[in-house]
């Protein structure tokens, strides 16, 4: 077993691979869609009540809720809204 990533960062060893962003990507998409999915839960709106709110359909909504698909910020934005919550990007 090669011991050359041994005690190097995470961070480090995606760049190395040439897959940092793609997995901070996927990273960010993946707490997002969490976050709101835990938000409906605490305000108690179904996947169905969450597209009656946003003037779509259910199938829209799992589209929102699944880190796999890209989502535009409107769409998040009116997401995050309708459960009380705000989108919020620093660049840093």
């Amino acid at each position: 077993m090669s011991k050359k990533h041994m005690g190097s960062s995470i961070d480090a060893f995606l760049q190395e691979e040439g897959i940092f962003e793609e997995a901070q990507a996927q990273a960010i998409k993946e707490v997002v869609a969490w976050q709101l999915a835990e938000a409906m839960k605490k305000k108690k709106i179904s996947k169905s009540k969450m597209a009656l709110l946003l003037k779509t359909s259910r199938t829209q909504v799992d589209r929102l809720l699944d880190p796999k698909n890209d989502i535009t910020l409107g769409s998040l934005q009116r997401a995050a809204a309708i459960v009380g919550r705000r989108v919020n990007i620093d660049l840093i």
